[in-house]
């Protein structure tokens, strides 16, 4: 009996492993990690990244507040303004609709109070903490957040690029103006407005780094695309002086942190066209079924943040767009003649008085250009059964003017009524805005040096110089 016994083979049971062996972190990884931590969780929930992730009204004063904006925040950043930099002026919570990620004054003085209480929480914890061998866990669980916090940006700003409602293309009354009165910034945004298909390429490139940033697997790629994607936009914030380079920058360093683990893998790889292995993402919990759980959830909030973006895009562009409804008397309209109480006012440029263009772009705007070149903004409402024109001015609330039209012709306008008391007679003239080169110029294959220009290598630049 005892030698039966013996013969059955005994189950042999396998040790189960909790989590891998995580070899000890170097204390100067141990602090880098809490001191990123700190700070780009910080600036992420201070600025409008962590809010725009359930609306896109964050940070603009209305929707979810930003961090920024808030006790006990807020009070320390008018401090440091006050008394460190010594800043006099009253400061603005809001530039260019964000919070704190602006170039404003309140934007650079967050960043630096973010930078101290980020470092001195590091002094702290590294000293409470100092014998801990790693933070996997942790860093697993940062790395969720970064990564959707950056694919949030990613993905709003390539979305607004993709329909395309960020650059505009340039409007009537910006083909007006010239090149020399336009701000860098200006000049940027109507370079990228003119060609839509480059800026639309441009937004692919945005959101493809987005989309994949939001499934595990494919977030080094996405980190990649992303941080390419972003150091073209800060060169650009950085060279035509668009106030945003701060949250640019920013950007960057998510990027940079999500690639971190992968350097030495990158460098091996791309560099040193050495084997190497790939790295594994960190599962978030220990059963197979949690996790399935946590990926599906990941792609429905990817999922939800195209659907916001989208529905917050198309708003634009079906309002102020491309795709927004046009007045009826849509153009650029020349104004060959004008009385002013029975009395002609020759186009001199003396006389602010005098009109020289009215433009109509918008359903609900009109805008004025005077003959010494300014241009001047009025609320317009158009009542074409009655054939009337009203306009009101928002920074006047006395004056008004209500007209009369008459088109003799589809290119001719006539308008008669009173304008800031005074009787006012006007002819106008459509001009045709395919007379303009950046609109009408187009698309071409081949392209030959105009006649009688001088041979070059370089046909275009004197295509270019006889039609600038």
């Amino acid at each position: 009996m005892n030698a039966q016994l013996q013969t059955i083979p005994q189950p042999q049971t396998k040790p189960i492993q909790l989590q891998p062996n995580i070899p000890r972190w170097s204390p100067a990884l141990r602090i880098a990690f809490r001191f990123w931590m700190i700070y780009l969780g910080l600036y992420c929930l201070a600025t409008q990244i962590i809010p725009s992730l359930f609306t896109v009204n964050a940070g603009a004063g209305t929707g979810i507040p930003d961090l920024a904006t808030l006790w006990p925040l807020r009070p320390v950043i008018f401090w440091t303004a006050a008394h460190i930099f010594h800043v006099n002026a009253p400061l603005s919570a809001f530039f260019g609709g964000n919070s704190g990620g602006g170039d404003c004054m309140f934007g650079w003085v967050t960043a630096f109070c973010l930078l101290v209480i980020a470092t001195a929480a590091t002094v702290v914890w590294s000293l409470l903490d100092r014998r801990r061998e790693n933070y996997a866990e942790l860093h697993k669980w940062f790395r969720l957040f970064v990564r959707f916090a950056l694919a949030g940006t990613m993905i709003f700003y390539g979305i607004l690029k993709v329909l395309p409602v960020q650059m505009s293309y340039p409007s009537l009354t910006r083909l007006l103006q010239p090149v020399g009165t336009l701000s860098p910034m200006g000049v940027l945004w109507t370079s990228m407005g003119s060609s839509p298909a480059y800026e639309i390429f441009t937004g692919c490139a945005e959101l493809t780094g987005g989309l994949l940033l939001i499934v595990p697997r494919t977030a080094t790629l996405g980190a990649l695309i992303s941080l390419a994607a972003m150091i073209q936009v800060f060169t650009l914030n950085m060279t035509y002086d668009v106030p945003a380079k701060l949250f640019a920058f920013h950007t960057i360093l998510l990027a940079c942190f999500l690639l971190a683990p992968d350097v030495p893998r990158l460098v091996r790889f791309l560099l040193l066209r050495r084997t190497t292995s790939l790295s594994a993402e960190a599962q978030l919990f220990r059963g197979v079924r949690a996790n399935r759980i946590a990926l599906v959830a990941q792609i429905i909030l990817g999922l939800w943040l195209v659907g916001l973006y989208c529905h917050y895009a198309w708003g634009i562009w079906s309002t102020r767009g491309g795709g927004r409804p046009l007045p009826a008397l849509y153009g650029i309209w020349e104004v060959e003649q004008m009385s002013i109480d029975e009395q002609p006012r020759p186009p001199l440029l003396t006389d602010s008085a005098r009109w020289r263009r009215a433009i109509f772009d918008y359903p609900d705007r009109m805008v004025v250009q005077s003959t010494d070149e300014s241009f001047v903004p009025y609320d317009a409402s158009l009542d074409l059964p009655a054939r009337a024109l009203a306009l009101t001015k928002g920074d006047d609330k006395n004056w008004m003017a209500s007209f009369t039209f008459q088109r003799p012709a589809g290119d001719q306008l006539i308008l008669d009524g009173r304008m800031d008391n005074h009787q006012v007679h006007m002819e106008l003239q459509l001009t045709d805005r395919n007379s303009f080169l950046l609109v009408s110029r187009g698309f071409h294959w081949i392209q030959e040096a105009p006649l009688g220009a001088k041979p070059t290598r370089y046909a275009l630049s004197h295509h270019d110089r006889a039609q600038p």
